[in-house]
């Protein structure tokens, strides 16, 4: 019996995570999508690189979808590096030029323009890293052992 494939994600912003995250395990980073740095804030990729920096990249799939972002700013204060990912139709002009930018799609991503370092502070650092580490234990028991989940907050 061969194994299934998953299937290609539905909506654009989820193939761009999907190419985004294969990047990043690329670059050993361990990667989570949809993470929740703090009520009301919900980034698209988070990932911890092998020296402990934290990445925040936000992917954007058309105009109207960076247009529509009003919250983006608000994710610079949990990420050591902030990147803009796109798929090779985005109007790059349109992006602010002192972040990061990974061009993807949902085979992979590269990086085109490195993000400049803005380095936590120690205590929201703790915070981060302390939430990312529940977030992925709590997904990893998910798929272990689906019947755990009650509240299913992750």
């Amino acid at each position: 019996m061969e194994p299934t494939l998953p299937p290609m994600p539905a909506l654009p912003g989820q193939r761009l995570q999907r190419g985004v995250a294969r990047l990043l395990r690329s670059l050993d980073h361990a990667v989570l999508t949809e993470f929740v740095p703090s009520r009301g804030l919900r980034v698209d990729v988070i990932s911890l690189s092998p020296k402990g920096e934290v990445w925040v990249i936000e992917c954007k799939s058309c105009r109207a979808d960076f247009a529509s972002d009003r919250k983006w700013q608000s994710y610079l204060d949990w990420c050591d590096r902030y990147f803009w990912a796109i798929d090779c139709d985005f109007p790059v002009d349109l992006l602010p030029e002192d972040a990061g930018l990974i061009l993807a799609d949902p085979y992979g991503g590269e990086i085109q323009r490195m993000a400049p370092e803005a380095k936590l502070a120690g205590a929201r650092r703790n915070k981060v890293l302390r939430d990312f580490a529940r977030a992925a234990a709590l997904r990893l028991q998910g798929l272990t052992d689906p019947e755990s989940i009650s509240a299913g907050v992750y």
